[in-house]
């Protein structure tokens, strides 16, 4: 017999996409969510859609630019287009340490204001704030055609204790 599944916080979600578009979608009802001062963590294996949700939260949010992968300049910044924060979208995939290596990128400074999307900060950026999303993305490791994700949204944090995740179900 199996231990029942522990019980999911009020600020865990988990859903099935099925195409980049609804990661794309999944990203653009996201960013209705956050505000200025939120820290988002994206983590998957390569190719598991977070450049694709990254995007959508980009739209969501009505910045400037598009949002591609800045894995080579690891942190791009995207202004509003309106009155909303600025998205600063950071790949830390090339970061092996730990904060101390992602100072020179001043997140700390730049958190307040803006919204920090980070890809693969798992052990990297946690130090930043207590209060964070973290968003896992799963797929079928080795084969290329399937376009299933399966996605755990977790909130942490007094922030996220009181936001409703289920309307991203929608």
């Amino acid at each position: 017999m199996e231990a029942p599944a522990a019980p999911h916080s009020p600020a865990d979600l988990e859903l099935t996409v099925t195409s980049p578009d609804q990661m794309r979608e999944l990203g653009r009802r996201l960013a209705k969510l956050l505000r200025a001062g939120d820290l988002v963590m994206l983590s998957g294996e390569l190719g598991a859609g977070k450049t694709t949700l990254a995007r959508g939260l980009g739209e969501g949010l009505g910045v400037r630019g598009a949002v591609t992968s800045p894995t080579f300049v690891i942190a791009r910044v995207h202004p509003s287009l309106g009155d909303g924060p600025p998205l600063v979208h950071v790949d830390a995939y090339r970061l092996g340490g730990g904060l101390d290596e992602m100072e020179d990128l001043d997140l700390d400074v730049s958190l307040p204001e803006s919204v920090i999307v980070v890809e693969w900060g798992e052990g990297k950026v946690e130090e930043l704030t207590d209060e964070r999303l973290q968003v896992r993305i799963h797929r079928a490791v080795g084969d290329t055609t399937d376009e299933v994700r399966h996605v755990t949204v977790t909130g942490l944090g007094e922030r996220w204790g009181t936001v409703d995740l289920s309307v991203l179900a929608a």
